[in-house]
């Protein structure tokens, strides 16, 4: 179980951008979890090699969550007995993705207008598992919910919930609602970890002022797992390294053009805040293979 008594630091789930790579970059900067990206049990009864990639990990990884989706209780059931993730700490289930092609098949967050669904799902899920259990959820998706769900997820066998506190609606603009947060905490009896707009220590100390037990970092993760490291102040923070774990991580398991089209992102954003970005961008989008791509970015990192 998380150790909550030492207010965690976990890095969420995002979906294309959690790699095993990254993942391991974030445990080494001071993660106190870290969580796969999203994974289908359904996809996983029947092409396993499809999400087999997304379940590598790494010796760096501290405690690692594999966060699970779906709408069947069946899938889910043979999900969490699969081979894949027997090397799991934790399981999360999601039920907050607002993304339309999954509330479209009643999934994330479209659970949250079907708690007798939700709970069972989590019971089914609870009882076939000897590792916590959290569910990650929003304020809503037709309606704020949140406070009824919260307890739901807690009377169904949930040890902890992560609470993105931004409606379907809002995906991923304004301002995450901390109010909500607060009274979510004050609801349940089970440990409450805060997700949204945590990017800096200012912004950790006001999540904290909700009386949250952890912290869920994502957005403020993207080209900055460094962040960890000055969250819990800690020094000599080498990014460039960083980088170039990040790569040779993947370069473990991945062919090299897979890596080159899927890591441009990533280098993207590990180059927004540094001096004269849009130029360093440009070059990083033309760059012709990863060791020039990490050669441009050194000059600047150095």
């Amino acid at each position: 179980m998380m150790n909550f008594d030492k207010f965690p630091i976990m890095l969420a789930p995002m979906a294309g951008v959690t790699d095993v790579g990254f993942r391991a970059v974030c445990s080494a900067f001071g993660a106190d979890s870290t969580t796969t990206e999203m994974l289908s049990v359904r996809a996983m009864a029947h092409n396993p090699q499809k999400t087999e990639f997304m379940t590598l990990t790494s010796p760096e990884e501290k405690h690692k969550i594999a966060q699970i989706f779906g709408h069947e209780e069946e899938y889910f059931e043979r999900a969490v007995k699969s081979k894949l993730l027997q090397k799991f700490d934790a399981f999360d289930i999601n039920m907050g993705c607002p993304a339309p092609k999954i509330l479209k098949n009643g999934e994330g967050a479209a659970l949250m207008d079907n708690p007798i669904l939700a709970s069972k799902i989590i019971e089914t899920v609870k009882k076939n598992i000897n590792r916590p259990l959290s569910v990650k959820f929003r304020k809503g998706n037709k309606s704020p919910n949140f406070l009824e769900f919260g307890r739901m997820c807690q009377d169904s066998g949930a040890d902890y919930v992560v609470f993105h506190a931004r409606t379907v609606e809002q995906g991923y603009s304004g301002h995450a609602d901390y109010d909500a947060i607060a009274s979510l905490k004050a609801k349940l009896t089970i440990p409450v970890v805060g997700n949204g707009d945590v990017v800096d220590k200012g912004s950790l100390e006001e999540m904290k002022k909700t009386k949250v037990d952890g912290v869920m970092i994502g957005r403020g993760a993207l080209g900055r797992p460094w962040i960890f490291a000055q969250l819990k102040e800690r020094q000599n923070i080498d990014k460039f390294d960083a980088i170039k774990t990040h790569i040779n991580i993947l370069r473990e398991h991945f062919e090299e053009n897979w890596i080159k089209l899927y890591i441009r992102k990533h280098l993207l954003w590990y180059a927004k805040d540094l001096p004269m970005a849009s130029t360093i961008r440009l070059k990083l989008a033309n760059c012709s293979d990863l060791d020039e791509c990490l050669a441009i970015l050194q000059e600047f990192f150095i």
